[in-house]
């Protein structure tokens, strides 16, 4: 007699398990594309929506590029350790919406607050960058970056995934980097979030990570959940 052994990913929730697929193909096919010097990075990941380059396919297609490999590593393993938890409580219709609204409320609180330093420097959120003329170099640079450069990642998801989670299940125990004890998900997470907040106001020079992004992810997740008063089974990680 054989013994049936189910394949690992059987055992995944399928939206779960279909995003993870999706995020993989896009990152086998940026790196394929690379190869003959055609960026899909530059095609699928999303613009400021004045710029050039914006098209509105990108809102949704941002979400399912990534930078590098420890990006979409660090994303899919956030994905599947907190997305299947998710996914069980919320029911997979409504776990996918969840998913696509938090990705799509980084990147409206991303774009607010690169309008708001648009503003700041050109004095309105419409300019044409390739005319625009200052003599303080960082001004025209905090352009440049904002126009001309992409954002990728379903980091701000990721963070909508992370306060579900959070609020659905605080006394989960979670084993954290260099932490060498569980903490719960009721304490970790906020500071998690607090952390993105002040390196998101510090701005410190070099850092490319659209911190706002994960605090839109974060907020959306936060309003969603009350939203549709969801509770998570009594017991699920007592």
């Amino acid at each position: 007699m054989t013994t049936f052994r189910p394949s690992p990913l059987s055992t995944i929730p399928p939206v779960v398990k279909n995003l993870l697929i999706i995020n993989i193909i896009f990152f086998i096919g940026t790196a394929v594309f690379e190869s003959k010097n055609i960026s899909l990075i530059e095609m699928l990941g999303v613009y400021y929506f004045d710029s050039p380059k914006f098209h509105i396919w990108q809102v949704i297609t941002y979400m399912f590029m990534h930078g590098g490999f420890a990006h979409i590593l660090f994303n899919m393993f956030a994905l599947y350790t907190f997305g299947s938890s998710l996914e069980i409580v919320m029911g997979s219709k409504r776990f996918l919406n969840f998913y696509l609204i938090t990705g799509l409320g980084a990147l409206v609180l991303q774009m607010a607050v690169q309008a708001f330093e648009v503003y700041g420097i050109a004095g309105s959120i419409h300019i044409d960058p390739n005319t625009f003329h200052s003599e303080n170099a960082s001004a025209i640079k905090t352009l440049s970056e904002i126009y001309y450069g992409p954002m990728v990642g379903a980091s701000g998801a990721i963070f909508g995934l992370l306060i579900a989670f959070g609020m659905l299940f605080p006394n989960a125990e979670l084993y954290i980097m260099f932490i060498p004890i569980p903490v719960k998900a009721k304490f970790i997470i906020p500071i998690y979030v607090l952390l993105e907040l002040s390196l998101g106001i510090a701005q410190f020079s070099g850092d490319s990570v659209a911190h706002f992004a994960h605090l839109g992810g974060a907020l959306f997740g936060f309003i969603l959940v009350k939203l549709w008063h969801l509770r998570s089974p009594r017991n699920f990680y007592e």
